[in-house]
């Protein structure tokens, strides 16, 4: 073991036993240089294997903190193992039925899809709307309506670059929110009883959409950690007629993993081989928590494979519905299809989120997003842990506002969610992220809300009741 090895473990030991509480700040590196007869570099390796491992936490100009999940952290899931099978995907009404609970301002919504509207700088926004709509040509309202307000098309083009990936303008294309964008890329590439790779578990969205355009489902394991297991896609990929991809290559939703960018070009190259285009979803690629964005699966392609789609509805503007697609060799396609359909999205909308992204200030405010998001996570990680039976096992991604909990195998997700909705409280049942409804004693927990005390006595209720199974 090397020094700075044993070092953390001294370090992990103490916040282990208590000693070292959560929410202390560990000693400086100065101190713990002096203290322990070890050089600061050594303290630095450790401190950041512990970040690593979870159990600090840096603050900017303050040092390093025990976060307050570390005391008995739950373990994480592993991979769900399964043939893939090619499915038809009937979920919708029971999805229906879960969102129909959200609709009561008065539940707790651990499971809603989004974030509390509360981070998002709405009032900025408004004034960005107003001075984009007094400034707006009459021209440009008709002039862009296909393609998008050209301004945000730039901005947009601008933060790829940023995150290492130099795209065409023309390939852009901005749509109602990502969703349009995601059915739009697969209406291009298949038809009525095609199959499509999807992930499992999946965004339930996706599977609404399959369902509507009558495709099959074709499931791929996903660790919580790694995402995509490539043998399993290799392996589906050689035996069935895939048409398309629809996969989330970064804090994937419901499990938040994140794959290495060494893997992500790994996937790129399976699907080049067998020229089987890429709907990339990435919807929550602004709300990574370390200092590096996670590049795309988008940023190795060479030959327009890649259908990227975001959007800002999960880090900045919910309500005004404007994604975008960045089309690859299918952006004729889209674009074609969007005419046929929707046409535009809100053109003031768009004007103010290009106004915004200029003049708005939106990087400071994603730093306090993220800060937000990462504090609200380990607020829940640390109250499951306490209320929580200690078999249950929870993902740690490292961005976005979900947790992915698995329950002892009694534990009946549906029951759960009937029973929790009765005290006031939402949740995600496993059932929906799946087109064969698997998943039954997991469920979505959303953190995207500030932690209070109706969250930590609402945690509290859902570990009796799962006790209770």
């Amino acid at each position: 073991m090397k020094l700075y090895e044993k070092f953390a473990d001294e370090i992990a030991e103490l916040i282990r036993t208590g000693v070292l509480a959560p929410g202390q700040k560990v000693p400086s590196v100065r101190h713990a240089s002096s203290t322990y007869g070890v050089s600061p570099s050594t303290v630095f390796q450790a401190y950041y294997l512990l970040e690593s491992r979870g159990l600090i936490l840096a603050r900017a100009r303050s040092g390093y903190f025990v976060r307050e999940q570390a005391r008995r952290p739950l373990p994480e899931p592993g991979i769900s193992a399964q043939q893939a099978q090619t499915s038809e995907v009937d979920v919708s009404e029971l999805v229906f039925s879960v969102l129909g609970s959200l609709k009561d301002p008065g539940t707790v919504p651990f499971g809603s899809a989004f974030p509390s509207p509360d981070l998002f700088p709405l009032a900025r926004l408004a004034r960005s709307m107003a001075r984009a709509v007094r400034e707006l040509s009459p021209g440009a309202v008709i002039a862009d309506m296909t393609e998008g307000n050209a301004d945000l098309r730039r901005q947009i083009a601008l933060r790829y670059m940023v995150g290492g990936v130099m795209l065409p303008l023309d390939e852009l294309i901005v749509t109602n929110g990502a969703m349009e964008a995601l059915n739009l890329c697969l209406q291009c590439v298949t038809r009525p009883g095609d199959l499509v790779a999807i992930e499992a578990p999946a965004f339930y969205a996706t599977l609404q959409v399959l369902e509507r355009l009558e495709l099959k489902a074709v499931e791929i394991p996903v660790h919580p950690r790694e995402g995509i297991d490539l043998a399993s896609l290799a392996e589906s990929l050689q035996r069935l007629p895939i048409k398309a991809c629809w996969f989330m290559s970064s804090l994937q939703n419901p499990l938040g993993a994140s794959m290495r960018e060494e893997k992500k070009r790994a996937l790129y190259e399976l699907l080049q081989r067998h020229q089987v285009p890429l709907i990339e979803d990435d919807v929550y690629a602004e709300l990574y928590f370390g200092t590096q964005p996670p590049w795309p699966v988008k940023s190795f392609d060479r030959e327009g494979l890649v259908m990227h789609c975001g959007s800002f509805s999960k880090c900045l503007a919910p309500g005004y519905r404007v994604g975008w697609v960045a089309g690859g060799r299918y952006a004729e396609q889209i674009r074609r299809l969007k005419l046929m359909t929707t046409i535009s999205p809100s053109v003031p909308a768009q004007a103010a989120l290009a106004d915004y992204l200029q003049h708005g200030g939106y990087d400071r405010h994603l730093r306090r997003l993220r800060h937000a998001l990462e504090s609200q996570q380990a607020s829940m990680l640390a109250s499951a842990a306490r209320h929580f039976p200690a078999e249950t096992r929870v993902t740690r991604p490292s961005g976005g506002y979900f947790l992915w909990f698995e329950f002892p195998e009694q534990v009946d997700s549906l029951k759960l969610f009937r029973l929790a909705l009765a005290q006031g409280i939402s949740l995600a049942p496993g059932p929906i992220f799946s087109a064969t409804r698997r998943f039954g004693n997991c469920a979505r927990l959303n953190h995207g809300h500030p932690w209070d005390a109706a969250s930590e006595r609402a945690m509290e209720v859902l570990g009796r009741i799962i006790g209770s199974f």
